[in-house]
Order: structure tokens, then sequence, then C-alpha cells
């Protein structure tokens, strides 16, 4: 049965963020996620995580200016200092809070930039993190996302982030595989995951549209689920959608999985 984490991101948004880690556990979750946790000092979480027994599953390197727009700097050619500043502050948080995965964001391309130094870049960045993250004994992901929610960003397929994988060449660099981000870029989604299971390191799951929670749109997560459960997926499946209405009253479908009765 898969292991959901919470994204704390996304569920739980009415509450401060301290607060959500609470909400979660209350409501079954064994683990979180969330975009950034550096706007804070990492003894706060620790102690949240602690406190319910909770597990840290994922979180982003630092991603440039969040708030101003910035969806990451992996691909983004003079920022490639801050980059590699990022990853020894991702380094000290995911050992503080025992988080064996952080995930590379590319970064939205620049009008006009020249695609091919962007993906220099982001290569060359990814080549940099992987092996620093793996000697502190870190997984490194790298994740695309759909052109419609975030236009411009540089990886919106598994097809570039494959290419890419290819190029940096690392063992310790694998795909983050949101599923609602591929069913609107690519769809054929159980093919794409048996394709690409073994290069698969976290996923990630929401409806399409609306970005709600499995079982409110048009993909089918009973055979989805079923799917990676068939393949041997020992990972945390984050849970990063947009409640329909609260993300308690919305978690039936979870407890479904839960108790074995998921269709």
């Amino acid at each position: 049965m898969p292991r959901f984490a919470a994204n704390l991101s996304f569920l739980y948004a009415e509450l401060p963020f301290l607060d959500r880690f609470e909400a979660a556990a209350r409501d079954g979750f064994r683990a979180v996620e969330y975009v950034s946790p550096y706007e804070m000092p990492a003894a706060e979480i620790r102690d949240r995580l602690q406190r319910h027994g909770l597990t840290q599953a994922l979180f982003n390197l630092p991603a440039g200016d969040w708030a101003g727009g910035e969806r990451g700097i992996g691909c983004l050619p003079d920022r490639v200092e801050e980059f590699r500043q990022g990853v020894d502050t991702a380094i000290r948080y995911a050992r503080d809070l025992h988080c064996p995965t952080v995930n590379c964001l590319a970064g939205i391309a620049p009008a006009g930039a020249d695609r091919d130094r962007l993906e220099d870049t982001l290569v060359e960045n990814l080549g940099y993190a992987a092996p620093r993250l793996r000697d502190a004994g870190i997984a490194l992901v790298m994740e695309p996302i759909n052109l419609r929610d975030i236009p411009g960003f540089f990886v919106s397929t598994t097809d570039h982030a494959e290419l890419i994988m290819d190029r940096v060449g690392s063992a310790n660099l694998r795909l983050q595989y949101d599923v609602y981000h591929t069913q609107v870029m690519q769809g054929d989604l159980v093919a794409t995951l048996e394709r690409l299971f073994d290069r698969i390191g976290h996923v990630q799951v929401a409806d399409n549209p609306g970005r709600h929670e499995p079982g409110t749109g048009e993909i089918n997560y009973a055979f989805v689920l079923a799917a990676l459960d068939r393949l041997g997926y020992r990972g945390w499946v984050g849970c990063e959608y947009k409640p329909a209405t609260t993300t308690t009253a919305g978690l039936s479908w979870m407890n479904a999985w839960r108790e074995g009765v998921a269709a």
C-alpha cells in the first residue's frame, strides 16, 4: 500500500505553517513534505516532527525569490554561485531534519534565453549537487512541471528530464514523478511509470483538472496507485494538491487505501 506524505505547502492552508504538522498527524499522515524549510530555524521544524511522530520526506533546494515568482534557479547561468550555496544550506537542513531526499527545481527560462546554455547550466549545477548530497547521505531528485501552471518552466516533460539525467550521469540523481504534471503534459501515466520506474526517486499526486485530491477528476488513481504497488515502489507518495473543500473533509480517498477498500 502506498505511504502518503502530506504536502504542507498545499494542505491545511488555513493553519499557520507550524500548526499543520499536528493536523497532518491527526489525520493519519506519517510523513510531510513542503516547498521550503529555510524561512525558519530547523530546530523549530524538528520539534514539530518529533512531537507528532512525523518523518520529513522531502523539500526543495533553495529556489530563489519564491514570493517574487521565481520557481527555482537551477538553469540560470547568472545564479550558479547562489545555487552552490543553496546546496550547502539544504544539506544542513536535511541533516538536521533527517530528510532523505531533496528536489531541484530547474526554474523558469528567461525570455529570449539560449536554451542550450540554460540546459548546460542545469547539467553543471546538478553535477555539482549530486555527489555532495550523496556524500551527505541525501538523494537528489529533479521534477518536470507542466507549462500551464508555471509557464516557461524549463523542464516540463519526463523526456527532457531523462535527457538531463543522462547528461549528468549520476546514480544520485533521480526523477520526481508528479502524476498531475505528467498527466497535463503527456498522459499515458502507467506506461510512463513502468518505463521510468528504475529512475524514480519520489512520487507526488493530484487530480486533473483543478489539481484537487485524487478522485475528483479524470485520473484513474486506483489504477495508478495499484501500478506503483505492483512495481514495488516503497517511497513516499506526496499529496501535493489543493483540497476542494478542506483537507480533512477530502481525505476519504486516502482512508479507503488505508483500509484496503480502494476501488
